[in-house]
């Protein structure tokens, strides 16, 4: 049996925790700082995620066995370093390795360098240098903050007062702070997007099956960006002939050219890509499981995830198969009225237990807390999450169970997985 601490507090966290608690191998389950749902599967425990000290002393008091971080933030800022530096084993990239998600500039250099397919680029610290690049390039064009911004520090541009308005945010308002000192500054690209998910354990590697994640905010990719509205997987579209050259074309290169910077990288390098008419480009990198993706990924997971991270951990990844169900997984995102601009907290939410009875539901809870009343507490605050023999089967059961959960000003995408039927 071993002791497994947790760190974050959202929903890709309670889809992680739910899988665990499967796992014949746990013992206690902690996870700081934890939310509403993840309550219901472990105990959590009052440490923010970027307090590395309190962390690392909380799991050398409690002799915790194995550490696990997902969470963008703690991982780019080195917790996997600080962890080891203490002797307490860790599953995550290090900080080196975080770099390709904390440094969209540093990222996209390392693609140039490395030959990886991505979209044409621009870096810039300044105001007036980029606006005159835009203004150059043209619309449509793409506008990133550098660092990490919640999901949020990406504008896609359809005019030239967008983009402008785009690098204003950024550059004069600071909307993004410390993340929007560099700016990168893309070429538009049309096609659809995936999700590639591929663990490590440093020297080895296994692509999950591709996933797509919905990231505007309103139906029919309307509205601002998002951390996520939704997502589906596998994808009826995404045939092996085109995993294998998304293998052969971005992640293998990808972790050779980290091999051959001296960067070793252990956890979960996730590329998001679209696939455009010259093949598939990296629009980004992440370093850590994908939030919504984690929730389908975890209810189609055969194989004990704590064997998993533990194999990772251990250099032996590549005598631990991986098995999937046979089928289809949705995750519908209930967010908060407003998200992703202002919305209100502590709105209490119903509907959870009667959501749950349908056959197939699983609720992962995201923005919620628990004060003896299960209430709102963030912008993305539940997914519902259905499996199915089919795609729509899954999804017909997802938006079914969307309908019983209630609260003030709950707003969702209704057209979840919908542009597959039309490929």
């Amino acid at each position: 049996m071993i002791d497994v601490l947790l760190v974050g507090g959202g929903g890709r966290e309670h889809a992680i925790a739910w899988k665990l608690k499967q796992s014949p191998r746990l013992g206690k389950l902690f996870i700081a700082p934890g939310n509403g749902g993840t309550r219901l599967v472990g105990e959590n425990v009052p440490i923010g995620a970027m307090e590395f000290e309190k962390l690392a002393n909380f799991a050398e008091e409690k002799k915790i066995g194995l550490t696990i971080c997902t969470m963008d933030d703690p991982l780019v800022e080195g917790i996997v370093d600080f962890f080891q530096s203490r002797g307490l084993r860790i599953w995550g990239p290090s900080k080196a390795a975080a770099q390709l998600e904390g440094s969209k500039a540093f990222s996209k250099l390392f693609m140039q360098e490395a030959g990886i397919p991505t979209a044409e680029f621009g870096v810039f610290t300044e105001y007036e240098k980029a606006l005159d690049y835009v203004r150059a390039k043209g619309a449509p064009i793409v506008v990133k903050a550098s660092g990490l911004a919640l999901g949020k520090g990406v504008t896609v541009c359809t005019s030239m007062q967008e983009a402008e308005a785009a690098l204003e945010a950024i550059f004069v308002k600071k909307l993004f702070g410390d993340s929007g000192k560099q700016v990168v500054i893309e070429e538009f690209l049309d096609g659809p997007e995936i999700s590639i998910h591929a663990i490590s354990d440093g020297n080895t590697y296994t692509m999950f099956p591709p996933s797509q994640d919905h990231k505007r905010a309103l139906d029919h990719d309307e509205g601002k960006n998002t951390g996520g509205m939704g997502v589906i997987a596998p994808l009826p579209f995404v045939d092996e002939s085109l995993t294998e050259e998304i293998e052969r074309t971005i992640v293998r290169p990808t972790f050779e050219a980290l091999k051959k910077r001296g960067i070793l990288f252990s956890g979960v390098l996730y590329p998001g890509l679209i696939l455009s008419k010259k093949g598939p480009k990296v629009l980004e990198y992440n370093a850590r499981f994908g939030d919504p993706e984690t929730q389908v990924y975890m209810r189609l997971l055969k194989t004990d995830v704590l064997d998993i991270c533990e194999a990772c951990v251990d250099g032996t990844l590549a005598d631990q198969p991986i098995e999937w169900l046979r089928g289809f997984a949705a995750n519908i995102v209930l967010a908060s009225g407003g998200y992703p601009d202002e919305y209100k907290k502590g709105v209490p939410i119903g509907g959870i237990e009667e959501a749950e009875k349908i056959d197939g539901i699983v609720v992962f809870h995201a923005g919620t807390t628990f004060d003896g009343e299960l209430k709102t507490n963030g912008g993305r605050v539940l997914g519902v999450s259905a499996i199915g023999k089919t795609l729509k089967e899954a999804l017909d059961t997802a938006y079914e169970a969307v309908e019983k959960i209630q609260f003030e000003g709950k707003q969702f995408r209704r057209d979840i997985g919908t542009r597959i039927f039309q490929i």
